[in-house]
């Protein structure tokens, strides 16, 4: 698995340079004369790879076929191309038409065994004696975890020439690499979801029964105030168990992150102080969702219950260029940072990994910080290895959990 999530990698790495080769040829375009016929050449091919890219990314169905065969027929250069899934005819451009019969019986055969076949003019019979199609190529699909999931079939006039086999064992091999990278955002999205759904869980059993004995407290001395903190409570829960959307605004989490701090500052009273600091121009940056409330909930649950007398919670939100730095903190009883060292030590001296050293720095496998790796990891998924979070603590110290989010990221777009 390892293996091919690296091959995978290495994809993404080859088509962001072929990006900015793209971007390169776009320019030299937009100034005539200087453009060379090799660089033309260069981008229309790069201009019509990214065009098939975009379908198949949605993963190997009908309409994402059809969307993509016309421009992988372009990258071929063959008289017609068909695309096929295991065994059927998932769309076709150019001639072959009246051979779809025999072009899905062959794709069928090269699935099956993994292997490509050329198809000459016996094997493509056909009643029309006016029938161009004298042969074509037939090269397996393959996606992710090196599994033949279709075909590509290129029709061509005579017999298939080996500029064009080469072209289509190409183009076909291409064509797999985008099927494995529509899997890894697939999973990927799947991983954010169930990471979400064990988070919820996390944070639902210690605060509801919080929450509602706080509530009941009141409903006999001051039944405004149990009415209010009901309400509130219905508010949170419904953000923080909404069905959709894996991000949301600045905005929206520090509005839920209002709630429940009213809530938990109905069971310590004056116990609990909480400072803001918000930049205003940062509360529409997009961030993981449920991403800022448990950095919260930890600063409150670990660093100031524990801690006598009066404990206060700092939320900072800074405006920083092209990023939002944002900071939870608590006065409250911190941690050991040597023992937190040593678990860094250990384990970057082991993987070489720094990112799984950081990890280790917020893991939660003690129970002490709910949901800390889970957002975490979030946030390396999403914006890459450099957005992890930053820990700062010491026994009696306190705890500061910093975190840095672009204001713009591709695929990153709070829901509706």
């Amino acid at each position: 698995m390892g293996g091919n999530l690296s091959a995978v990698f290495g994809v993404v790495s080859l088509v962001t340079a072929l990006a900015a080769a793209l971007f390169a040829v776009l320019r030299l375009r937009g100034r005539r004369g200087i453009a060379t016929a090799t660089q033309r050449a260069t981008y229309e091919v790069l201009h019509t790879a990214g065009l098939a890219a975009e379908p198949l990314r949605a993963g190997l169905g009908a309409a994402n076929a059809a969307k993509a065969v016309r421009h992988l027929r372009a990258l071929v250069g063959a008289a017609g191309l068909a695309l096929t899934d295991r065994d059927t005819l998932l769309a076709l451009d150019g001639r072959g038409g009246h051979h779809d019969a025999q072009l899905v019986a062959a794709a069928g055969r090269a699935v099956a065994t993994g292997r490509s076949t050329v198809l000459g003019d016996s094997e493509l019979q056909c009643d029309r004696v006016d029938c161009p199609v004298r042969g074509a190529v037939v090269a397996p699909l393959t996606g992710p975890d090196g599994r033949t999931v279709g075909a590509l079939v290129a029709v061509a006039d005579g017999q298939p020439a080996p500029g064009l086999v080469q072209a289509t064992l190409e183009t076909a091999h291409w064509a797999g690499n985008q099927l494995a990278l529509a899997e890894l955002d697939s999973s990927r999205e799947r991983l954010a979801r169930a990471e979400v759904r064990a988070l919820r869980a996390q944070i639902s059993p210690h605060f509801i029964y919080n929450a509602l004995t706080a509530i009941g407290s009141f409903v006999r001395t001051d039944p405004d105030r149990a009415r209010e903190l009901i309400l509130e409570f219905a508010e949170f829960t419904r953000y923080s168990f909404r069905a959709h959307g894996e991000f949301t605004t600045l905005a929206e989490e520090l509005r839920s992150i209002d709630r429940y701090l009213t809530i938990e500052r109905a069971r310590f009273g004056d116990r609990l102080q909480v400072r803001l600091q918000i930049a205003p121009e940062v509360l529409p940056v997009t961030l993981p969702f449920l991403c800022l409330q448990p950095l919260v909930e930890n600063a409150v649950r670990h660093g100031l219950s524990r801690k006598p007398g009066t404990g206060m919670v700092s939320i900072e939100a800074r405006d920083a260029g092209t990023e939002c730095h944002i900071t939870v903190e608590d006065d409250g009883v911190g941690m050991d940072p040597t023992a937190l060292t040593a678990g860094i030590a250990e384990l970057a001296g082991a993987t070489g990994d720094p990112g799984d050293a950081v990890r280790a720095a917020v893991g939660d496998d003690s129970g002490q910080h709910v949901g800390l790796s889970n957002v975490d990891e979030r946030l390396r998924s999403v914006f890459g290895d450099g957005f992890g979070l930053v820990v700062e603590t010491g026994l009696g110290s306190g705890t500061k959990v910093s975190m840095r989010v672009p204001k713009f990221h591709p695929g990153v777009r709070a829901s509706a």
